[in-house]
């Protein structure tokens, strides 16, 4: 066999198994390519019991209630259509209140219900940290005339 040959052969097999790797992989991943699952997902298809998955939503107006121990919370995650009640113990994110956006890690309960080991608070566009706000807001108040 010619070199040319022997090029184009090892050529070709190295593109069927990079086509066979990426199929192996797509198709491992089918069930986890949702970033997270909203409380609507999980109302049609049933919770994914007992797996490592993440929930995202609205927190509802006036579902946060605080547990006795000062750490453990429950709310209800919303996105308009269904709901789901969530519980977590630790500490939440400085961004987690009432009407905001979360993410929660965790896993669903036979019950129905999230038992989150991490909170993500999720923000709007117009998010800007503290500081950099009141650094803002200062350089808004010093104007400057300029002389013509």
């Amino acid at each position: 066999m010619k070199a040319k040959h022997q090029r184009l052969m090892l050529v070709a097999l190295a593109v069927v198994a990079i086509a066979g790797a990426s199929g192996l992989a797509l198709s491992a991943l089918k069930d986890q390519a949702a970033f997270f699952y909203a409380p609507s997902d999980v109302a049609k298809a049933g919770p994914p019991i007992g797996r490592a998955v993440r929930l995202g939503g609205m927190v509802e107006k006036g579902s946060i209630k605080r547990q006795a121990d000062g750490v453990s919370i429950r709310f209800t995650v919303t996105d308009g259509a269904a709901t789901v009640p969530v519980s977590f113990s630790g500490i939440t994110p400085d961004l987690f209140k009432e009407a905001s956006g979360v993410v929660a890690e965790g896993q669903f309960n036979p019950d129905g219900s999230f038992t989150a080991t991490n909170l993500l608070a999720k923000h709007d566009e117009r998010y800007m940290p503290p500081q950099v706000a009141q650094t803002r807001e200062g350089n808004m108040h010093e104007t400057k005339t300029l002389k013509p």
